[in-house]
């Protein structure tokens, strides 16, 4: 936590097509935290991802450290993942690489997200990205909302047509934050007393 009783989220998408469906469910989450006072939210552009050098070839280590910098200071992380042939997407690949080892995710709560076009969701994705996440030492919540026939759950104008997903979608972000307000933030309080007495 950043400021006394601030909590700072960090979210990432994993895909970098413009106007995506991954980034419209990603924005119903983000909307929710925003209705929370002691929360700030910082989303990490779809090209900020799409500039993130590949593991062990020349690139953008800026960007990679900026990264690894945001997620550091951060108190939990939302990763959210298209579905592409059974898995997550090369560009949530890239972010997880570049988040170093040991990786920065360590420690860290994570709620997934995942979005599919297909009937059955992202399921296998979240399945993959839980895996990677967990052995990485990520906290991976319980519940991660996995958006079915995301094309016909958003509109032109990126608004969520239904309800109950909707309710999915920001389901997400309360359960995120009731698990930091449980777990982390008491922790947090008490190493404050014990410095600043």
């Amino acid at each position: 936590m950043s400021k006394r009783g601030q909590i700072k989220i960090v979210a990432i998408g994993g895909s970098v097509r413009p106007a995506n469906y991954t980034s419209r469910a990603l924005n119903v989450v983000v909307e929710e935290f925003n209705e929370h006072h002691d929360v700030t939210v910082a989303v990490v552009a779809q090209d900020r991802v799409a500039a993130l050098p590949l593991p062990g070839i020349g690139g953008n280590h800026h960007g990679a450290r900026e990264l690894q910098e945001l997620v550091a200071a951060a108190t939990g992380v939302v990763l959210a993942t298209p579905e592409y042939h059974g898995s997550y997407s090369s560009a949530m690949k890239l972010v997880v690489e570049n988040l170093g080892f040991p990786s920065v995710l360590s420690g860290k709560p994570v709620a997934l997200l995942g979005v599919a076009s297909g009937q059955i969701g992202a399921i296998k994705a979240l399945e993959h990205l839980r895996s990677v996440c967990s052995h990485v030492g990520a906290i991976v919540l319980p519940g991660p909302v996995s958006v079915a026939n995301v094309n016909k759950v958003f509109d032109d104008q990126g608004r969520c047509q239904d309800a109950r997903i909707e309710r999915r979608l920001r389901g997400l972000a309360t359960n995120l934050l009731d698990y930091i307000k449980a777990s982390i933030c008491p922790r947090a309080a008490l190493e404050e007393f014990v410095r600043n007495p």
